[in-house]
């Protein structure tokens, strides 16, 4: 990633795709996705979880905060994507709702089902989730560049600030699967909401990348995360993350994930399963 890539002249805002979705109303839109925000050839998972669900949410904005995400990353596309929400099931306090992403041809490249539910009383409070005991933001390096420290990193990583607070580097034949970094969008016009959470919780390599001693392809093909926090907030739009492969093995991996604001607060759980080609 260049310095003249990383230039904010040169990077297309999330918050001005979500602004074309708010704009087309509850219902079907459709999107032009500018190279800066592929990785490879196919659209970057975390954009695509976030306009699947911005597009949910214009369709039903009544549906209370979000308490979990499934998504199936089916096939490449772009430039030119259309989105279609759909309502599951609406029930008193729970909505089941969908969205695809399709193709120009019409086929699905993204599958979303997104399951809101409205906060209720209860006598249990439970939090295992602590963060790892690492330096605040201010005080980590780059977390996309190498050992001798120059950028490499996927084409829409330049929309994200990010340091390395702890564990390995990409490609750096580390002994431990494991990734924890400070991420923050870019674009400060984006609003500490879900969807901007959405946009930049699969922004970490998958953790199996850790052991790679050269570049190697790499490609999510489910991820599903629970928000656990139904009003996600953090101190100068860092958060932390964290990304580890449990399992690796026959071509594919499966790594757990978490998102801790600042104050080191769990606010997002999740777990993706990532095809590994090397």
């Amino acid at each position: 990633m260049s310095d003249s890539v990383s230039n904010a002249e040169n990077r297309t805002p999330l918050s001005r795709l979500l602004a074309e979705i708010t704009a087309a109303g509850a219902g079907p839109s459709e999107l032009m996705i500018p190279e800066d925000w592929l990785q490879g050839r196919a659209i970057y998972g975390g954009l695509s979880a976030a306009l699947c669900l911005q597009s949910a949410l214009s369709y039903v904005p009544e549906a209370g905060p979000l308490r979990s995400a499934q998504l199936a990353f089916v096939s490449p596309a772009g430039p030119g994507v259309r989105l279609v929400p759909n309502v599951l099931r609406q029930g008193k306090s729970a909505v089941f709702a969908g969205t695809d992403l399709l193709r120009d041809d019409g086929g699905v490249a993204s599958r979303a089902t997104f399951c809101f539910g409205k906060s209720r009383d209860s006598r249990l409070a439970v939090d295992r989730l602590p963060a790892p005991d690492v330096a605040d933001a201010a005080d980590c390096q780059g977390f996309f560049k190498d050992e001798a420290g120059n950028n490499r990193g996927p084409n829409f990583a330049q929309h994200f600030d990010s340091r390395r607070a702890a564990d390995a580097l990409p490609m750096s034949s580390a002994d431990a699967p494991v990734f924890t970094a400070w991420m923050r969008h870019r674009d400060r016009a984006i609003e500490s909401t879900i969807v901007a959470l959405a946009a930049i919780g699969d922004a970490l390599p998958p953790a199996s990348m850790a052991l790679f001693d050269g570049p190697a392809p790499v490609s999510s093909m489910t991820w599903q995360f629970e928000s656990v926090d139904e009003a996600p907030a953090t101190t100068d739009g860092w958060w932390l993350c964290q990304s580890r492969a449990e399992t690796i093995g026959q071509g594919y991996s499966s790594q757990s994930m978490t998102i801790w604001n600042h104050d080191r607060q769990p606010i997002l759980v999740g777990r993706q399963n990532v095809a590994v080609f090397y």
